[in-house]
């Protein structure tokens, strides 16, 4: 007679196998991962969760003085303070998605050395907790944004795109996975990609209107414009912007081709997630 058994680890059978009922059922493993990053961050530190929101106000006065004051890239008759907010507290969502999954091999090799769980647990606790910590600055945005609403000086208006912002997020979450997914995968034959990550961050910030406007390139640079359009996460920076009304701009056919982008590469990254998932142990 054959035995049988309640569960049974095997290695995938296929590159695009993807069991959502075993991750379904290491919830609970997840939400404690979440707890843990969410919380060791910050445990020694004397403030704590302030952190959140001292470093993008700080850099978004720091980028007021320079680029709002001096080199003049705010748009005109818009808060740019708040513009400048506004990109921070967007792309450090998409920023710190790619690079905490990035490491995900080989920061919790000793981890996935000893017990059995599904590995997709780690990077999707990981964007989880960025949500959270986004979540924060983003009520601290909305506070900046309601004051400059009813101050009167600059003319703010109510968007109704505001409302699409879960679906910006759920962009930018897939995205980021996706890429951390490919480079984390990368990461254990070639140690390089722990160098290039943060690196590859910072120049991605310039080639996507963070602190400029889409539309300040066209007079400048016709070819920097047309290579910026279609970086992927243009349209989710400028239609987020143009949400909260503080420059900006929607072009749904530009989201249309993120949000395919995004799919493609979260694919892509699901399917070098799993070939080197098989052998890693044995590189890393």
């Amino acid at each position: 007679m054959k035995d049988t058994f309640d569960y049974e680890i095997g290695a995938k059978k296929s590159l695009l196998s993807f069991n959502f009922k075993e991750l379904w059922r290491y919830r609970d493993l997840i939400s404690l991962l979440v707890k843990r990053d969410y919380v060791a961050v910050y445990k020694q530190t004397v403030l704590g969760p302030v952190w959140f929101f001292i470093q993008p106000l700080i850099t978004s006065l720091i980028f007021t003085l320079i680029f709002g004051n001096i080199a003049n890239l705010a748009p005109e008759g818009k808060p740019p303070f708040l513009f400048f907010l506004c990109g921070q507290t967007f792309w450090n969502y998409f920023a710190s998605c790619l690079t905490a999954t990035s490491n995900t091999f080989v920061a919790n090799a000793s981890v996935f050395g000893k017990v059995y769980f599904p590995r997709l647990a780690v990077p999707i606790s990981v964007v989880i907790s960025n949500l959270l910590k986004f979540s924060l600055q983003f009520i601290m945005l909305v506070i900046v944004w309601m004051y400059y609403y009813f101050d009167g000086t600059y003319n703010i208006q109510v968007n109704l795109s505001l409302f699409l912002i879960p679906i910006y997020l759920v962009l930018m979450a897939l995205m980021g996975l996706g890429a951390g997914l490919v480079i984390s995968s990368l990461t254990t034959r070639y140690r390089d990609f722990t160098f290039l990550v943060g690196f590859g961050v910072q120049l991605l910030m310039w080639a996507t209107p963070v602190v400029y406007h889409l539309d300040t390139l066209k007079t400048k640079s016709l070819l920097g414009y047309q290579f910026v359009k279609f970086n992927p996460m243009t349209s989710i920076m400028e239609a987020s912007k143009f949400g909260f009304d503080c420059g900006g701009s929607f072009d749904p056919a530009l989201l249309t081709y993120s949000a395919v982008f995004a799919g493609v590469l979260m694919l892509f990254g699901i399917v070098i997630f799993n070939r080197v998932e098989k052998t890693f142990m044995d590189t890393v």
